[in-house]
């Protein structure tokens, strides 16, 4: 359900019917400035915006409580069930001040947007691609999701990845935009999903994920990770695919599928034993340790560590000497390194993605995301 606000004049103890009516004209307006957003704001915050604009409509909460499976009205409910006894009033200023603030901060981000970029490639929305020094730059940039992988993303990456292995450039590099590399698949991605749609979304999910994957197993010339903060999910397991991967020291590397109810994926399963042994494989794909960049780099997953505040300068200034050597040679000696394994990595990655597709339908995995939905409506 839409709803919006706008900034609210200060509400008193006793209010006049003009100051009322000033108000409920104010909320209104907020709702469609909201609808004028051009970002999506995030799921914590549309939670909420739902639970002030019931709480503001319909005052304290007094609907039944969802069933646990029914996941995306559970969380609703409790978004508006937090907000107790707070009054309409206070809640129309509420939802009216957080609208208006995110109003101001996509009109701060607007007015920093500077001319393109030189070398940057059109046709794309959630990633920034640029070619320049014969390195063909892959940016995930959805810095106010922690660069979160939609539906979307994954489709440019597969194809900013097939026009970086045909293009001129030497190498290619995957980096984040803002203080994540990537927080991982987008949550998102599971919700709004109507109940007979469900394992449609699954054998769909699948088919992409195996498509992405099997992008990175197949892309022809050296490919770095510049990992610049935080790694989580899809984004830490291929890295195990890349042929360098450079890290800043705050940068972290976790996988919490077990988790989330769900099972490795990016041909993880396979190699990340062979990198980091077994045991050191079970504690990130089973139990969900998180890594920090020295630790990734002890146990093999990470090439080379940079202290955060040089990290840019140091890393590609080394980035510009790799891609001035012989483009051809670097291109035939990867495939030299990596062809006899291609038929295995792509049988592997066939296989997790058929089990993730069971995954995704069972009971399991469907309360492990309703339980971190929950958590994050009550931080």
């Amino acid at each position: 359900r839409p709803t919006q606000a706008v900034c609210v004049p200060a509400i008193h103890l006793h209010m006049t019917a003009a100051t009322m009516q000033v108000s409920q004209k104010d909320f209104q307006k907020a709702q469609e400035q909201l609808k004028l957003l051009k970002k999506d704001p995030g799921n914590e915050t549309k939670l909420k915006l739902y639970g002030l604009f019931k709480q503001a409509t319909e005052g304290p909460c007094n609907a039944p409580k969802p069933g646990m499976l029914d996941f995306v009205k559970k969380v609703k409910w409790d978004a508006w069930n937090s907000l107790g006894n707070m009054s309409q009033d206070d809640a129309r200023q509420k939802y009216a001040e957080l609208v208006s603030s995110l109003v101001s901060a996509e009109s701060a981000s607007q007015k920093k947007e500077v001319s393109p970029e030189e070398g940057r490639h059109d046709g794309y929305e959630t990633i920034i691609v640029t070619t320049k020094n014969n390195i063909t730059k892959i940016m995930f940039n959805r810095p106010d999701r922690k660069n979160a992988i939609n539906h979307q993303m994954y489709r440019e990456i597969i194809k900013a990845l097939e026009e970086a292995g045909k293009n001129d450039s030497t190498i290619a590099v995957i980096t984040g935009n803002g203080d994540y590399y990537s927080s991982g698949n987008d949550l998102n991605n599971f919700t709004n999903i109507q109940p007979g749609e469900v394992e449609k979304m699954a054998k769909d999910g699948a088919v992409l994920l195996k498509e992405f994957v099997g992008h990175f197993i197949d892309f022809p010339k050296p490919l770095i990770a510049v990992v610049n903060g935080p790694a989580i999910g899809i984004c830490v397991t291929v890295l195990a695919l890349c042929d360098l991967v450079y890290a800043s020291d705050r940068a972290t590397f976790h996988s919490p599928f077990s988790q989330l109810g769900q099972s490795p994926e990016g041909c993880s399963s396979y190699l990340f034993p062979k990198i980091m042994g077994l045991a050191k494989a079970s504690e990130m794909l089973l139990f969900n340790k998180k890594l920090t960049a020295a630790e990734a780099c002890a146990q093999g997953l990470v090439t080379e560590v940079f202290p955060d505040m040089s990290f840019q300068k140091e890393v590609w200034a080394r980035l510009e000497a790799y891609a001035s050597l012989p483009k051809n040679s670097l291109a035939v000696s990867k495939q030299l390194l990596r062809s006899m394994e291609k038929e295995k990595l792509h049988a592997v990655n066939s296989r997790e993605c058929e089990v993730l597709t069971e995954r995704w339908l069972s009971d399991e995995c469907v309360n492990a995301i309703a339980s971190f939905f929950q958590k994050k409506s009550k931080l």
